[in-house]
């Protein structure tokens, strides 16, 4: 499965999800739950995934956790905040890079319609 079909299943499950409680709640609560409809399709769900930064070879933990990381491929960072800002653009972005990933979803829970709080990243 690529990256883009994996996108699609992201999003109809952050889609169902949005609709069944809406905004309001803490994001850690949203991971959960997306773990757990992504795990239901079958799919490879890693949660909080460290991500160490490679320096001349030499590999650095400086705590930074992918939200989810979907199949090996598809890196999903989670808000719920009222407006996204660059800042989180960035670490989707930084992410990306580091981790050698094409594709990234941010995706900000604290929205009243959730197609308002997506944003896609390609590499």
């Amino acid at each position: 499965m690529n990256e883009n079909q994996l996108s699609k299943i992201v999003l109809d499950c952050a889609f169902k999800i949005h609709k069944k409680l809406g905004p309001g709640l803490l994001e850690s609560a949203y991971a959960q739950i997306l773990f757990y409809e992504l795990s239901k399709q079958g799919l490879n769900v890693e949660k909080e995934k460290p991500l160490p930064i490679i320096y001349e070879g030499i590999k650095l933990d400086q705590g930074y956790r992918l939200d989810l990381l979907i199949n090996d491929k598809l890196v999903v960072e989670l808000k719920a905040v009222e407006k996204l800002h660059e800042v989180h653009h960035a670490q989707v972005l930084t992410y990306l890079k580091l981790g050698g990933y094409k594709l990234g979803l941010l995706i900000n829970f604290h929205t009243k319609l959730l197609k308002n709080g997506i944003k896609r990243f390609i590499m």
